[in-house]
């Protein structure tokens, strides 16, 4: 079951009619990008008045970008233009999922952000799901900074704590192993972790974290922060203003 099931397991999207619009707060375009086998992903780049560069945010792995857009508004407001795509099955995105098409995907979106941006501009940003994704980007190009939020040190090791009795090396399809990744990132890291994660365990983040091999690398501790409420604690607002300064 857990075989046949997994990608119910991991990923949780919701889907947009294709003649969906988007409303939101900041300025912001609406594209598609096309991968090799006809793929459509949908992607929104916002923009700030002033920009100090460009996030490249690689979202959870529920909803779409209907409500991830919301979130990137508040990067819009610390003057940082925002590029989001939403992964395939997700919102407008069409295409037949693997691990490897995340990857390449989300190569596309770091080579639409080439054309807009100098690469020392860019900030590739994780959350969750996405943090595997982000790493693996940050590893293969040259971002300016990587900051990952509640990340794991790799899918496998989630199944594991979560299905310790079965062979989940064997079983898992997507294995996104974030902390071999994490080794051939040269920029910067930041890591936000909260010590109530109840998804992704605090200790998953700091494992990670200290398979970081260069100095270049923070940690912070959200204490009493849960899965999907960071944003709501003064340490991670105060930190990430400071990170993204």
């Amino acid at each position: 079951m857990l075989y046949f099931l997994q990608e119910k397991l991991i990923f949780m999207p919701t889907t947009l009619a294709h003649d969906y619009e988007y409303t939101f707060s900041k300025p912001f375009q609406e594209f598609n990008l096309f991968a090799e086998d006809g793929a459509q992903l949908n992607g929104l780049h916002f923009k700030a008045e002033r920009p100090k560069g460009v996030i490249l945010y690689f979202h959870g792995n529920a909803g779409d970008l209907s409500r991830w857009g919301e979130i990137a508004s508040f990067f819009v407001d610390k003057q940082y233009d925002v590029i989001v795509m939403d992964y395939r099955k997700y919102g407008k995105s069409t295409g037949k999922l693997s691990e490897k098409v995340l990857y390449t995907d989300a190569q596309l979106f770091y080579d639409y952000s080439l054309q807009h941006y100098e690469e020392h501009e860019i900030t590739v940003y994780g959350r969750s799901l996405g943090t595997g994704i982000a790493t693996q980007i940050a590893s293969v190009n040259k971002p300016n900074k990587l900051i990952l939020e509640t990340p794991y040190y790799s899918l496998v090791s989630l199944a594991k704590n979560r299905f310790s009795f079965l062979p989940i090396e064997s079983l898992l399809k997507y294995k996104i192993p974030s902390h071999k990744f994490i080794q051939q990132v040269a920029c910067a890291i930041v890591i936000f972790h909260g010590t109530d994660d109840r998804i992704v365990p605090y200790s998953s983040g700091k494992r990670l974290y200290e398979s970081i091999p260069h100095s270049k690398k923070q940690m912070i501790t959200i204490n009493g922060g849960a899965h999907n409420n960071l944003i709501q604690f003064d340490a991670y607002l105060q930190n990430s203003t400071k990170v993204l300064e």
